[in-house]
């Protein structure tokens, strides 16, 4: 038997004196050892996480310790450790150390969080299957022919496969809760500007998010209510209150939910998703709740304004990747000019090459205003739509993913089929809003199914207190 799936239980072995946290990092950087065949990991900390955890042993016995003591977390390849590499993912970043660190994984370490290690994903966050790393693909613990989801598989299947406590990863359309769904653990998606992107490698910066991944939802809210706040070295993060999220107090009387039409009778919804979806929504209006299906004709158009926008901003922010200050550069450049082609055509991806030329085409001076502005208007409008709808309901409830875990391979040649996959989960993103994965059962090859919620800008106290009530409702 597997311990230590929780904080509570770390804490519990803690406080009984049953453990230490030295004795708790030998645990997971064994798990680590033993399934390193997953490719969850780039790079463990092995040396360092032990040096943490003598330190925050010494200050448990002073009874100094900070509310993280004990919490063992891995982290996306996205987010600056100083004097650790930090690479997206990605051959452009090749031998970097990062210089500062991410003010999200300080606020951890002020806290006493012990940093395991960091996690591969697809590169620059881009992608939704984990295929695109220069590290090579993730593996999903329960079928390994199968993909963990992206861009924050390596994150996900820390998780699942019992390598660390939690770990964080970045969501820009989706990257934590689709591998969230696919993995079978919670994932969480704040609201924009709730936690400092400080530190955090830019792939589109008006939708980038740090989320969480866990096992139980408190863990999950107790993470968050650490990193979250306002951080005086991101101009966007917000100043508004960060409320206890852990308490996860659920109202007595029923909630109103609102499920989307256009998704739950969508031709692309795997029938076991549906099934699941419909048997919870009945156990809740067995409970006493509203759940009621409305519509939202601008789902089509929300995929298409994602991708306009996002690669549009990714093609400005991975414009200085350019082989010239840091990172990969070319050995054979023989001028300025051939130094940036060559250096980032052959230090990027296919797919980060593939975006960025989306990109670049939709800033252009002749379709500047036909793509980009129009994208622009169009995202404010399922903003406001989607706004409108969580002031009438409390939450809004919807599958995850239109699928589970699909094989390896099977979107390889098709680009558009790959993108479809974030369908479920970009609206949360383009509105801004929080968004929360949780399980919900498994389909008949038995991979698992997520159940997403989101709920209105700042809402993240109730959006766990109702995840953890929906968890006792879904099916296991």
């Amino acid at each position: 038997m597997e311990k230590y799936r929780s904080f509570d239980e770390i804490q519990f072995a803690l406080k009984k004196g049953e453990s230490d946290c030295r004795s708790i990092v030998k645990y997971y950087l064994q798990n680590i050892h033993t399934k390193a065949h997953l490719n969850a990991f780039v790079e463990v900390y092995a040396q360092s996480a032990l040096e943490q955890a003598a330190q925050v042993d010494q200050k448990i016995a002073q009874g100094t310790a900070g509310k993280l003591a004990g919490m063992v977390i891995g982290i996306k390849d996205v987010l600056n450790y100083e004097g650790h590499s930090c690479t997206a993912g990605s051959n452009i970043l090749k031998g970097y150390v990062s210089q500062y660190t991410a003010t999200a994984v300080q606020r951890l370490l002020n806290e006493d969080a012990i940093i395991i290690g960091r996690l591969n994903c697809d590169e620059f966050g881009m992608g939704s299957s984990n295929e695109q790393s220069a590290y090579g693909k993730v593996h999903q613990e329960i079928d390994p022919t199968r993909v963990p989801g992206g861009s924050s598989g390596g994150s996900a299947v820390a998780v699942q496969a019992n390598l660390c406590t939690v770990s964080l990863g970045s969501d820009t359309g989706g990257s934590v809760r689709q591998p969230a769904a696919f993995t079978g653990v919670i994932g969480m998606k704040p609201t924009y500007s709730r936690v400092s992107r400080w530190g955090l490698i830019a792939y589109a910066s008006s939708f980038d998010t740090i989320g969480v991944f866990s096992t139980t939802v408190k863990d999950n809210a107790i993470i968050l209510e650490v990193m979250a706040g306002y951080d005086k070295k991101d101009s966007t993060s917000s100043k508004k209150v960060v409320e206890t999220y852990s308490n996860l107090d659920f109202p007595k009387g029923p909630v109103k939910i609102a499920v989307l039409k256009e998704v739950l009778h969508a031709t692309a919804l795997q029938p076991e998703i549906k099934r699941n979806t419909l048997e919870v929504i009945e156990r809740l209006k067995n409970k006493g709740h509203e759940v009621q299906e409305v519509d939202f004709p601008l789902l089509k158009y929300v995929l298409p304004t994602y991708y306009i926008l996002t690669t549009a901003e990714a093609s400005a922010n991975l414009a200085r990747f350019d082989g010239v200050k840091y990172g990969y550069r070319t050995p054979q450049a023989q001028n300025l000019e051939q130094l940036y082609k060559d250096s980032r055509s052959e230090g990027f991806g296919e797919e980060v090459k593939r975006r960025i030329m989306l990109g670049t085409f939709v800033l252009s001076a002749s379709y500047h205003d036909a793509y980009f502005t129009k994208a622009q208007k169009v995202r404010r409008v399922i903003k406001e739509i989607t706004e409108e709808l969580l002031t009438d309901f409390d939450y809004l409830m919807l599958p995850t993913t239109p699928t589970t875990a699909f094989k390896f391979g099977e979107h390889g040649d098709d680009p558009i089929s790959m993108y479809l996959e974030d369908l479920f989960t970009v609206q949360a993103s383009v509105s801004g809003v929080p968004a929360l994965s949780i399980p919900n059962g498994k389909d008949d090859s038995g991979m698992p199914i997520g159940l997403q919620v989101i709920a209105n800008s700042f809402k993240e106290a109730d959006l766990y207190a109702f995840g953890h009530y929906l968890s006792a409702l879904t099916l296991n």
